[in-house]
């Protein structure tokens, strides 16, 4: 149960609805983070939680929602037992685009978590770089770890490590958007919710931009058995830099209809003296088909596809350091992983790892021309204006080396349906998966991809 505890509205249009709504599908986040039964939070390759608020007015103009929110939040889970939170945002933070976020929760058995981020600052008014960092700190308490061959694709569920872990990130972002396609005037344009689709190329149409994130990240298990082995590096800490290059061109960030985006991703650790050096990469491509309404029953059916796909290239390079051999591999839970609340949604996060990975997930979602959200008791508080409905499938594997053959093959399975539905400009989805190991019930915010 999520309940309101401090609000101000500090623009004209947030008077009309409580915009307690954005923190509340926030919390929900946190919560389904952890019901996954693992810190998923804390993956290097994640997003994090970013907050974007820029619409176009009736002239084309940019506009930015002003207010902020505190929210308290519980819940219980097997793992964490009894948790009480707080969430908290600020949008429209000392910058109209720039936001501000602060969630924290404390279990009965133990386990707790801290985390604050700011995302979309600008050091002038004609800055193309859009600047933010996050702070994420957490003690996890009789969690389930998938490590060495618990995490392999052959493994089964009942091969997990039960332990407790100190789990941090601390990381900046720097993003530049170019002058191309929809951000040629205004690099703003990139913070936009929906934008008309103008071409099929980066220089025509939506948003091309280069990020780079550098961050450390730990995590070191305590008052614990002893850990598998495992052909990952065992250091506990990585000091790595993550770049990412996008080509952003759906119609709606929300709720897209037409238009593909494009991401890849490379994460490099230099190393040092204790800590080998290593470097992945990882691509990601959606893409998004409008099919048309279906008769009275449906205003909007979307077929909707990603591919995903990464390697660990340095994973065979070694050296010999005092006698002993030194592999060029991240830590586990440095490395991509499946499962979770994205890829292979009915297995847990971090339920597979290993040097390469690929996955395939579809959806169909359409939107029901019946839309009763808006009359139901609490609902009524805010604005809703959609739902969808989604049938979904996922396949994916891991392997111990990159070979598109191998991972094609015997590849792990997850099939489910969701409802998601807008609520005061965040989409909150709550889905159910099922897979060759158990189900899974996620509540979750934002589309998975």
């Amino acid at each position: 149960m999520l309940t309101p505890l401090y609000r101000r509205a500090l623009s004209r249009t947030s008077i009309c609805h409580p915009r307690q709504a954005v923190v509340n599908a926030t919390a929900w986040l946190f919560s389904a983070l952890l019901w996954a039964g693992y810190p998923a939070v804390a993956c290097a390759s994640d997003d994090g939680i970013k907050i974007n608020t820029g619409g176009y007015d009736d002239e084309g103009e940019l506009n930015w929602a002003k207010d902020y929110a505190v929210v308290p939040f519980a819940f219980y889970t097997d793992n964490i037992g009894f948790a009480l939170g707080m969430a908290g945002v600020v949008k429209g933070a000392f910058q109209p685009q720039a936001s501000l976020f602060g969630a924290g929760l404390k279990g009965n058995k133990g386990t707790w978590l801290t985390y604050i981020r700011g995302d979309n600052f600008r050091l002038s008014n004609d800055s193309r770089w859009l600047l933010g960092a996050e702070i994420y700190n957490a003690d996890f308490q009789h969690t389930d770890f998938y490590l060495g061959e618990a995490a392999s694709n052959d493994s089964s569920a009942l091969d997990a490590f039960n332990a407790n872990a100190y789990d941090a990130r601390y990381r900046m972002f720097a993003r530049y958007i170019f002058p191309l396609g929809s951000a040629t005037a205004n690099p703003l344009a990139a913070l936009a919710l929906e934008r008309p689709l103008t071409g099929s190329t980066p220089w025509q149409s939506g948003i091309t931009s280069i990020e780079f994130r550098p961050y450390y990240q730990n995590r070191r298990f305590h008052d614990s058995p002893p850990l598998p082995d495992t052909e990952f590096a065992d250091t506990d800490e990585v000091w790595a830099l993550e770049t990412r290059l996008e080509w952003d061109n759906l119609n709606s960030e929300h709720n897209p209809s037409q238009g593909s985006h494009s991401l890849l991703t490379v994460t490099t650790d230099p190393g040092s003296s204790d800590r080998e050096s290593w470097w992945q990469w990882e691509l990601s491509q959606s893409w998004f088909w409008d099919i048309g309404p279906g008769g009275d029953w449906f205003e909007q059916q979307v077929i909707a596809f990603n591919a995903y796909l990464s390697d660990v290239p340095s994973w065979d390079q070694s050296e010999q350091v005092q006698g002993q051999t030194r592999y060029h591999r991240p830590p586990e839970f440095a490395r991509a992983s499946l499962g979770g609340l994205f890829r292979l949604r009915s297995y847990p996060g971090g339920r597979f790892s290993d040097r390469s990975a690929l996955s395939y997930s579809m959806e169909y979602r359409v939107m029901p021309e019946w839309q009763p959200l808006s009359g139901w008791p609490v609902f009524d508080w805010y604005d809703v204006p959609w739902w969808q409905w989604v049938l979904f499938t996922d396949l994916g594997r891991v392997a111990d080396e990159f070979d598109l053959a191998e991972l094609n093959q015997d590849m792990r399975w997850s099939a489910g349906g969701a409802v998601r539905f807008q609520v005061e400009g965040v989409v909150v989805r709550a889905e159910m998966a099922w897979g060759e190991e158990e189900s899974s019930f996620n509540v979750m915010v934002n589309q998975p991809f």
